[in-house]
């Protein structure tokens, strides 16, 4: 089992140039043999090779997302002998979800996960951090592609929090709920026009809360295989909640039931 101690962060923000950008094949398979975290990889469209074909399979093998680019794009971004491949650094340690499963129940907690589905805004990602450290929620899931990147501005939006909480990312929240189940952690969904209503779900046994985008919600392939789906009632009549706030009074609701705050304990 890894040590799920955070790591000091490698770099600072993206618009830093040198600080946070690998540059050139080499360096950046040396900064995989090193574990150094990826959180994404531009490579030159038609870049062949055996050190690309490396590249490409640590990719793949780290769950690192790879942008294939014209070459005019990564000589916007630097002027270096790039040789068709520039990498940027995460901000943060990516863990395996089963690891981190198994950290959590060895330590007697009781999983509580959020699984984020298109959220894009950075900020919001850093708010739901936040929330979920303040609330007990151990780890976030999110996929490889489509969710805003854990970089400065999530980093500071979320006061640290995202070096305090697991972050897990997937390539398919697909398969991560089926390995959620397969560990015995129910798996609910946000949902606008479902039927039963956040105090009606039951908390108090393990359990991952999928987020959608404000503007689509959850993609309703994965929707259709979560155990059920509930709603946050609202007294005034608005489309909806911002997701981070959303999530918010979740895990407060999950955090109460924990607590057993509803029978006046803390």
């Amino acid at each position: 089992m890894n040590n799920f101690r955070k790591h000091t962060p490698y770099n600072t923000a993206h618009k830093t140039p040198g600080k946070n950008m690998i540059i050139g094949r080499q360096p950046l398979i040396e900064a995989f043999d090193a574990g150094k975290p990826i959180d994404k990889i531009l490579l030159q469209k038609n870049a062949v090779g055996e050190n690309v074909n490396e590249i490409r399979l640590l990719a793949k093998q780290h769950n690192v997302p790879v942008q294939f680019v014209p070459i005019e794009k990564l000589n916007s971004i630097t002027r270096a002998n790039h040789q068709g491949v520039i990498a940027f650094a995460a901000l943060v340690q990516y863990l395996n979800l089963q690891e981190i499963i198994d950290f959590v129940v060895s330590k007697g907690e009781m999983p509580l996960f959020i699984i984020l589905d298109g959220v894009t805004d950075v900020r919001n990602i850093g708010a739901i951090a936040r929330t979920a450290v303040c609330c007990g929620a151990q780890a976030i899931i999110i996929p490889d592609k489509g969710v805003g990147a854990l970089n400065e501005e999530a980093m500071k939006s979320s006061a640290g929090a995202l070096e305090k909480v697991h972050i897990c990312r997937v390539n398919s929240l697909m398969k991560a709920v089926d390995e959620l189940h397969l560990n015995g952690i129910k798996v609910v969904a946000s949902e606008m026009t479902a039927t039963h209503k956040l105090y009606d779900l039951t908390f108090t046994e393990p359990c991952a809360v999928v987020m959608g985008s404000e503007d689509k919600g959850v993609f309703p392939a994965l929707m259709k295989i979560c155990d059920d789906s509930f709603r946050i009632p609202m007294a005034g009549k608005f489309e909806s909640l911002n997701v981070s706030v959303a999530t918010g009074m979740i895990l407060y609701e999950a955090m109460k039931q924990r607590m057993g705050m509803g029978n006046g304990e803390m």
